[in-house]
């Protein structure tokens, strides 16, 4: 490029920011490593008090790199966005995942209208998805090359401004490529592992954390089944999820599965596995990444959880508020809280919050 575009980088201290940075930086671009720094539960940041805090190691490969580093303190704001949701959507009888609205409001809606504002072209990522530049002007959400870590899913929610101010380098390669990478460039954080925890509570047990910051979530209530018949009692709704077989305790010939959850009577609904399947469901709050929603009547790969298997499901209607999916077949554990997310082929489509069965 004749003149250097400015990009800032989300960098998490991990190995795939590292390389989006080299990679960015390999292709032209004037580049800014910017970390955010979020709250953690007290438990959690007892535990990795003495390990190398991410903020540090994302500064030491800033500098290794020989880019700028910013460092955002945002963890009032990350509690009161993140974890204050994470929190009621459990007491409401939901299931969420976290990653869903913090990209948006978060990641994307803090730390990238800080590098727009900052005159930065784009923010960067290392998540594995692409983006594509279409001759209208508008962008595509693709999957990503390396199937097994594809990160579509959990970018879904994102808007199609937030998008074409986006820049994820790592799209087109695989996991194997980007640490053959870092090793080849001799990163400083080549050989860390990747966390598959949330952020904010790493191995700590969300019961754990609902015991001590919403206690009222172990309101014990009734274990009812189809017919109303009440078959034991659970520890508090929020501690189960729709699918859940183990740790139900109602002895029985064959395992009994969570089939529903009634809030209102503080009532777990269970069943056996032939009766766990669903045909349908409604989702709110859609987002669709092209700014308008996908063809009514038409079938799609949908995925009703990160890392689930797509299923088929046709489109029954959609409105700005909410919309319908019929799959081709009964699912098991389709959970309100999760993100119902479409494709069409390869392109994500954007999604919506799973609120109940139809």
């Amino acid at each position: 490029m004749d003149v250097k575009q400015h990009v800032f980088v989300a960098m998490s201290g991990g190995v795939d920011s590292a390389v989006a940075v080299a990679k960015l930086l390999e292709q032209g671009y004037a580049v800014t490593g910017i970390h955010m720094q979020t709250w953690k539960d007290p438990k959690w940041q007892a535990v990795i008090n003495d390990l190398p805090a991410p903020e540090k190691l994302a500064e030491i490969t800033a500098n290794a790199l020989g880019i700028p580093f910013v460092l955002l303190d945002i963890r009032d704001k990350f509690y009161q966005t993140v974890v204050q949701k994470f929190l009621r959507e459990y007491l409401t009888g939901m299931t969420p995942n976290p990653c869903l609205f913090c990209n948006p409001q978060v990641k994307w809606g803090i730390l990238q209208s800080y590098a727009l504002a900052q005159g930065a072209s784009y923010f960067a990522t290392g998540h594995y998805a692409r983006i594509e530049q279409l001759s209208s002007g508008k962008v595509r959400l693709l999957r990503g090359v390396d199937q097994s870590k594809d990160q579509s899913y959990v970018l879904s929610m994102l808007s199609q401004f937030q998008l074409s101010h986006s820049l994820l380098p790592l799209g087109d390669m695989t996991k194997v490529a980007v640490r053959a990478q870092a090793q080849a460039i001799s990163l400083p954080v080549a050989d860390r592992q990747d966390s598959q925890d949330l952020c904010f509570l790493g191995n700590v047990d969300y019961r754990d954390f609902l015991r001590r910051y919403a206690p009222e979530s172990y309101k014990m209530g009734e274990i009812i089944d189809f017919h109303g018949n009440v078959l034991g009692q659970h520890e508090g709704l929020a501690l189960y999820t729709i699918g859940q077989r183990k740790g139900i305790r109602v002895a029985a010939a064959e395992p009994y599965y969570v089939i529903d959850k009634d809030v209102e009577n503080n009532r777990l609904i269970v069943g056996f596995a032939e009766q766990t399947g669903k045909r349908g469901l409604i989702a709110v709050q859609p987002r669709w990444i092209s700014g308008e929603a996908p063809e009514i009547g038409q079938p799609y790969e949908v995925m009703i959880r990160y890392r689930a298997k797509p299923e088929e499901a046709v489109l029954d209607n959609a409105s700005e508020t909410e919309f319908r999916l019929e799959f081709k077949k009964p699912l098991r554990g389709i959970t309100p809280g999760q993100v119902a997310v479409l494709y069409r082929g390869v392109e994500c489509l954007g999604g919506g919050t799973i609120q109940r069965f139809a």
